[in-house]
């Protein structure tokens, strides 16, 4: 069985610190633009985390959900601040939109679409882009994680890999790809983490459209 969090750190909230309640730990983070936390069975486990920082603390509860580790970690999903996205297509090619949800409150903060003629991975790919532009200009560095690997390659390649045909229903959606792809070209964005989100250990993503 899971261990239940006990101890809850606060790197950023109104009062930085280690909180012995999910209570007293919401009161510093709750509307406070940018918190950033996560809950630890233990006390010690969540000093060790506070000294370490966020980066360090996110990075470490990543790895320790890779299949080499312990079934345990590996079912227990992320928890914290992140953005999820993630995008639904009405047919393939056909009606695509994407959105992200900001975590743990599941508030949509941007919505696009929706756009003839797409496909989901295009989709995908695009929330990550609006994801990864929308933290730059805020200058905030949270988690985004996608349950996709091929957008989450085209990211890394900073090329959209589709071989959809380009029409004039969905000429509006390539010139999307393209400002997309300049993006990517032209910003630094990799202190922003970017991770796959493990469909069948934590269930659908909180991005889903609910439509399977």
């Amino acid at each position: 069985m899971e261990k239940k969090n006990q101890f809850y750190v606060v790197w950023a909230g109104r009062q930085p610190g280690i909180y012995s309640s999910w209570d007293s730990c919401r009161l510093q983070v709750e509307q406070f633009e940018n918190a950033r936390y996560m809950g630890f069975p233990t006390q010690e486990e969540a000093r060790k985390a506070f000294d370490a920082g966020w980066q360090q603390a996110y990075a470490a509860r990543q790895r320790n959900r890779q299949p080499a580790t312990a079934a345990k970690s590996d079912l227990s999903r992320p928890q914290g601040m992140f953005i999820a996205v993630d995008a639904a297509c009405s047919g393939n090619p056909g009606l695509m939109e994407y959105r992200g949800v900001y975590m743990p409150e599941g508030r949509v903060i941007f919505h696009s679409g929706p756009w003839a003629d797409g496909t989901n991975n295009i989709g995908e790919f695009l929330a990550i882009v609006h994801a990864l532009a929308l933290q730059v200009g805020k200058g905030t560095q949270l988690p985004v994680y996608s349950d996709s690997a091929n957008a989450l390659l085209w990211i890394k390649k900073k090329k959209c890999g589709t071989k959809l045909v380009r029409t004039g229903r969905n000429e509006a959606l390539f010139d999307m790809i393209a400002r997309a792809e300049r993006w990517l070209a032209g910003h630094n964005y990799s202190s922003i983490p970017l991770f796959k989100w493990e469909t069948s250990r934590w269930g659908e993503i909180p991005a889903d459209f609910g439509r399977k």
